[in-house]
């Protein structure tokens, strides 16, 4: 069985799709890889984030992006957020939305089980 990739909101979706030619090239053939093999592509191309957040980390000509994510029951992966990289750590602003996206989901993933 295949993972199913879905996204926290249709303006998520979007707004990835926005991405510069390079790094949206990147996105969808990463994303290609994990409906087959699973959300874990290993590093450089994943990280674990901690408490079941995850990276996925592209880079192109076009600078350096950030897709953040998490798995779900039934081999779902959710997109939570995403943002370009201007620094070389991860600002904690960015954590923290896709942590309260992240709780969101599986909280209301939680109450319909």
């Amino acid at each position: 069985m295949n993972w199913t990739i879905t996204y926290y909101s249709e303006s998520v979706q979007a707004e990835i799709l926005d991405l510069p030619a390079g790094l949206l090239a990147r996105y969808l053939r990463y994303t290609d890889r994990m409906e087959t093999y699973g959300p874990d592509l290993g590093m450089p191309h994943t990280r674990a984030m901690g408490d079941g957040l995850i990276e996925l980390r592209l880079k192109a000509m076009e600078g350096i992006a950030r897709i953040l994510y998490c798995t779900m029951i039934g081999k779902k992966i959710m997109i939570l957020h995403h943002f370009i990289k201007k620094s070389e750590t991860t600002p904690r602003r960015e954590l923290a939305i896709a942590r309260r996206r992240m709780k969101e989901v599986v909280d209301v993933n939680t109450q319909r089980a």
